[in-house]
């Protein structure tokens, strides 16, 4: 070939490294730059490669010059092939970078409530829908709260050590323990109140009970309180079958059995009858007028009725769990399902 091929091939170079460099610069992210490098240097079918076999037609006089050139242009290539990576790098990282929204997010895991404490709020939805306040109280307290005032006397066999958490037992004379109901709540709100009073309060409750399908060392109560004047176990049996009808989502009946308590007079079992089964679900009852008096209400003048009911136990009822102990494997796959 003559010189004119030289020519020919240094005009070439010249065409390619500028398209080079307006591609390139043109590029806004790292895969439009990638995308610049497969066309210009790709290892197969780049640009620089389809040049670089025309320098087989170059005359062996011109070779040197032509490689020289092809070297240079090879290099400026490359640099403005890192130039390129180092600015679309750096406008990535930088604060206010453009974020394309319309990208799929990341999907963060996400767990959700504990079925006891679904429980627990359904239950204060619905007795709020029955007027009743949410109340709370400490989970250690003393004998005042947890016995006394609820006319357990000294020798009542619910103040048993054995049948209690006891704490600072070296106090001896006034110890401090877990509270074994959330009745202590109920005296806590009375003492501060005047009646009418509509409460219930839920939470932990201990008692140093062998772990079975129905029992467990900690577990939560509801209890509800109602005081007013004219207040009878016709009002009490209503609220409990409203509030399970709505909680079990069913037409369910509610049974008194006859019992003691020594906060309640007369004092009943209660049993709720729901999808052909009859269940024992707590206690409740005619708040006693020695409890009334304690608090410095008139017995004369008002009335009230109080029950209790286990949560995990009316959880188990409305999920057909068959062991309360389940709540607290912290088996995901069993929680996953409610």
């Amino acid at each position: 070939m003559t010189s004119a091929a030289l020519e020919s091939f240094l005009a070439e170079l010249e065409r390619l490294r500028d398209a080079a460099a307006a591609s390139l610069a043109a590029a806004v992210d790292a895969a439009a730059v990638e995308q610049a490098r497969i066309e210009f240097v790709g290892a197969r079918s780049g640009r620089l490669k389809a040049v670089q076999k025309m320098l087989g037609g170059i005359a062996a006089a011109d070779k040197p010059e032509a490689g020289k050139r092809f070297n240079d242009v090879k290099a400026a290539i490359a640099e403005l092939f890192a130039a390129a990576q180092d600015r679309t790098a750096a406008a990535a990282d930088a604060p206010g970078a453009v974020i394309d929204v319309t990208l799929p997010g990341v999907t963060v895991p996400l767990g959700h409530l504990h079925p006891v404490t679904q429980t627990i709020r359904r239950v204060q939805e619905i007795m709020a829908g029955l007027g009743f306040e949410s109340v709370d109280g400490p989970e250690v307290e003393d004998p005042w709260h947890n016995f006394e005032a609820l006319a357990i006397s000294p020798e009542h066999p619910a103040r048993d050590p054995l049948d209690n958490f006891y704490l600072a037992v070296a106090r001896a004379a006034d110890p401090l323990l877990l509270r074994s109901q959330t009745s202590t709540v109920q005296i806590r709100v009375m003492e501060s109140r005047r009646p009418p009073l509509r409460i219930v309060s839920l939470g932990r409750v201990y008692r140093p009970d062998t772990a079975d399908a129905t029992h467990y060392p900690m577990f939560h109560q509801v209890e509800g309180l109602l005081v007013e004047p004219g207040t009878t176990m016709a009002h009490l049996k209503s609220v409990l079958r409203l509030f399970a009808s709505s909680f079990l989502r069913g037409d369910v009946r509610v049974r008194f059995r006859p019992s003691f308590f020594p906060f309640t007079e007369p004092s009943v079992e209660v049993d709720m009858e729901w999808g052909g089964r009859w269940v024992e679900m707590g206690g409740a009852g005619m708040v006693d007028p020695a409890v009334l008096e304690a608090v410095g209400y008139d017995p004369a003048a008002v009335s009230g009725f109080a029950f209790g009911l286990g949560v995990e136990r009316i959880a188990a009822r409305r999920h057909g769990v068959d062991d309360i102990r389940d709540f607290y494997r912290n088996d995901v796959r069993f929680l996953r399902q409610f």
